[in-house]
């Protein structure tokens, strides 16, 4: 008998000989990510806030973090969130392109070896069970596999819970409305004892969603939080809508 994971890769190997993979920015045949668009990919160079890793022109914090501190201590991302990195992420989150968190997860464990982070475990930013049940699978949980893979660190999926299922934060106006949207969104179901804890998510835009988390995760005794993030959107809002 076959055993399974002999059939898996018999199953890959078929599918990628009907569909074989294309490069997003190129279109060469083998790969999603050829190393010459790999290395082309914008990413995301200092001068950058030191709170939220949002870039800025100068300055050591962004005007949003200077005016309302987050709890989390500091979210950094790897690639800015533009081009082919927007169509990379959009085809993991909206396309069911699952092998996309593949090459994005590898770019992420290539920075955390480059910017280490504190860090005891890991833990995919976690989506409501109905968007879940929606989507299949939770596309921050694939790419904290992959870190997890590449760096031995561990992946928890049981601890942190998405308890209340939010708009979507591209649908709020301001920063503000951003945290507001997801205040006590998330509960940590199980005591981290102290660890540092790393957060995985695919996009940051304001830091709000991870802020919510770490706040849930530090109200239960978890040490320092940090986010990474594969890409980060340049969220130009202002903090208030004007009236």
């Amino acid at each position: 008998m076959t055993p399974p994971s002999s059939l898996a890769q018999l199953k890959t190997t078929f599918l990628d000989l009907l569909f074989p993979l294309q490069c997003l920015g190129c279109g060469k045949e083998g790969t999603l990510l050829c190393p010459s668009c790999r290395d082309s990919l914008p990413r995301v160079r200092v001068p950058y806030c030191r709170a939220c890793g949002a870039p800025v022109r100068e300055g050591i914090v962004c005007p949003t973090c200077a005016g309302y501190p987050l709890a989390i201590d500091g979210i950094r991302s790897v690639l800015l969130f533009e081009g082919t990195v927007r169509q990379a992420i959009h085809q993991l989150k909206y396309r069911r392109l699952k092998a996309m968190a593949v090459p994005l997860g590898q770019l992420m464990a290539d920075f955390l070896r480059s910017h280490p982070l504190p860090h005891d475990i890991l833990i995919p930013v976690p989506l409501h069970s109905r968007r879940l049940r929606q989507r299949g699978y939770n596309q921050a949980a694939l790419l904290a596999h992959e870190v997890g893979k590449l760096t031995g660190l561990p992946v928890v999926e049981d601890r942190l819970v998405r308890q209340r299922d939010t708009i979507a934060q591209a649908r709020t106006a301001t920063a503000l409305e951003r945290r507001a949207n997801v205040r006590d969104a998330f509960v940590c179901r199980k005591t981290p004892d102290g660890e540092c804890v790393l957060l995985i998510d695919d996009v940051c835009t304001t830091g709000a969603t991870l802020d919510a988390c770490a706040i849930a995760l530090k109200n239960t005794g978890a040490g320092p939080v940090w986010g990474l993030t594969a890409a980060r959107e340049v969220f130009f809002a202002n903090l208030r809508r004007e009236s």
